[in-house]
């Protein structure tokens, strides 16, 4: 049976940069994704900010940027603009997981392709918990860990086996998003990430132009209609400048519909997020920004603190559920409300067009630095526009484009 200290599930970015900072740290790591090889299919908008870099501490190598951009512009639905400028990157993100999985197999990790995780056994000592005994489809298993990090995505793959999800939300009444989008051809660009908020075409969610290099760029959007989705994403490029634009393939997709995405979770983080010898990281934990879903900051972030916590664990011979509490409390203690932020998103939508419309004009230009007097000069622009907003929770609805920034892990 193959042995190791940490047993990351998923190649990811959370599971990737989980692997590469645990073997770093010294620990026998072994990550295992189902799919045939890295970064495929590529399910997000593949997106990140300098901020998040420089929180992470990454050095981006060039090869896996596609394009440096300014930040966020939010279009509201009568087409008033305003922006969050902060800068960042679009990646080409089948090569930044293929990154990071190098990177982690260079400090020492193993990864194993094609492999499918689908029963966790424990392991005990004397009556103390002393480990996991995993076995599925994969020609290295069975294996025998210490600690498993499950950076298995929506599926939350581990928290089932274990049923440790039964009062984690997803599964008990959380909700996910449909994320879609096509890649298109000449698309003009000034270089902003465009967040158009149409719930015309978007229930509950919105669309996007995310620019790349050589003219392309990501087109697509997130909404609760899940059915409806690759319908109102041709509906919005019918109606929009994007009309004539040709879509293709991604360099990664060799055949089928140039269309992808996924699923993404948006009720805010699960109520457990570690057990004995088990921690969640990235969207396997519900860590998604929920207005605007970004994920991969949380993600890389969340699989920073699970390495550290599993080598302290590790070190100290007490791989307990109460050790590992520890993970929940260094991700609770930097992570954004999420109960604020979801109160704004929910209030948000609750708002008619033109409300929201009339909320936009309200903004200054540029969202990024109101300050106090800002915010305030916000709250006077309202009550002379249209002071009954005040009665339909518009304060919430506001700060959630706030806690949208980069510093918050919006992006």
């Amino acid at each position: 049976m193959a042995t190791c200290d940490v047993l990351v599930v998923g190649a990811g970015p959370g599971g990737g940069n989980a692997a590469l900072q645990c073997a770093r740290l010294g620990l026998s790591t072994i990550i295992i994704e189902d799919h045939s090889e890295v970064g495929t299919p590529v399910h997000c908008g593949e997106c990140i900010s300098e901020i998040a870099c420089d929180n992470l501490n990454l050095e981006l190598p060039d090869e896996v940027i596609s394009k440096q951009v300014n930040g966020i512009r939010v279009i509201f639905p009568d087409g008033t603009e305003k922006c969050l400028t902060e800068r960042g990157y679009v990646l080409e993100k089948h090569l930044f997981e293929r990154w990071i999985a190098e990177e982690a197999i260079s400090a020492g990790a193993n990864l194993h392709l094609n492999h499918k995780l689908t029963s966790m056994e424990r392991i005990e000592e004397n009556g103390k918990f002393s480990g996991w005994k995993c076995d599925g489809k994969g020609e290295n298993f069975p294996i025998s860990t210490k600690i498993v990090i499950d950076a298995s995505g929506v599926a939350a793959i581990c928290s089932k086996i274990v049923k440790i999800d039964e009062d984690n939300k997803l599964n008990s009444g959380g909700k996910v998003v449909a994320g879609m989008q096509y890649e298109m051809l000449e698309v003009p660009t000034d270089d902003y990430l465009d967040f158009y908020i149409w719930p015309k075409f978007a229930e509950k969610g919105y669309l996007w132009m995310i620019p790349k290099c050589d003219g392309r760029a990501n087109v697509g959007l997130v909404t609760e209609d899940r059915p409806m989705a690759k319908k109102s994403l041709d509906d919005f490029i019918e109606s929009t400048h994007f009309k004539d634009l040709e879509q293709v393939a991604p360099p990664w997709k060799n055949k089928g519909n140039p269309a992808f995405g996924g699923t993404i979770p948006i009720s805010g983080p699960f109520e457990n997020t570690h057990y004995d010898g088990l921690m969640l990281v990235g969207d396997a934990a519900g860590f998604t920004s929920p207005l605007f879903e970004g994920g991969s900051h949380l993600a890389l972030k969340s699989a920073v603190f699970a390495a550290q916590t599993a080598f302290s664990a590790i070190s100290d011979g007490d791989l307990s559920s109460n050790k590992l509490s520890k993970y929940s409390d260094l991700w609770g203690a930097e992570f954004p409300p999420y109960d604020k932020i979801l109160r704004g998103k929910n209030a948000l939508f609750e708002l008619t067009d033109e409300e929201m419309s009339i909320m936009a004009k309200c903004f200054p230009d540029e969202m990024s630095d109101m300050g106090i007097s800002g915010k305030a000069m916000v709250g006077f622009r309202l009550i002379i526009r249209k002071p009954s907003l005040f009665f339909k929770k518009i304060i919430p609805a506001m700060l959630a484009f706030g806690y949208s920034r980069a510093k918050y892990y919006g992006w």
